[in-house]
């Protein structure tokens, strides 16, 4: 589909679809998902990244050992957290906040974190 306008409603962005004209039609696509095509994405400021672009990157401490894959990312009402899938299929809830999260290396999909003492263990 075509978007025709765009526009910030409070917090949220409204889309206006090419065809679609009328309330009804409109509450039809309710709860769709929408997408636009990688190479069409706005470009970012250096320091920061796109959700999507987090899935799959290898998660190491500062040791460099590896802790696992993430593999979703979870909007909450605080930080938002990484989900890590560790080798022994564990799930670890990592925040995603620059004290924990230090580099980011997205062309090698791979970042460090220094948890807090104990953040590990929690999961």
């Amino acid at each position: 589909m075509e978007v025709e306008n765009a526009w910030m409603h409070g917090d949220h962005l409204i889309l206006k679809f090419k065809g679609v004209d009328t309330i009804s039609d409109a509450e039809k696509l309710a709860g769709a998902d929408v997408a636009i095509p990688f190479e069409q994405r706005a470009a970012l400021a250096v320091d920061e990244v796109y959700q999507s672009d987090l899935i799959g990157c290898e998660v190491v401490d500062a040791a460099g050992r590896s802790l696992g894959v993430v593999d979703d990312f979870q909007e909450t009402g605080g930080a938002p957290l990484l989900t890590v899938k560790t080798p022994a299929g564990r799930e670890l809830l990592i925040p995603f906040a620059n004290s924990i999260c230090t580099k980011i290396d997205l062309e090698h999909k791979q970042i460090t974190v220094n948890p807090p003492e104990g953040l590990l263990d929690l999961n």
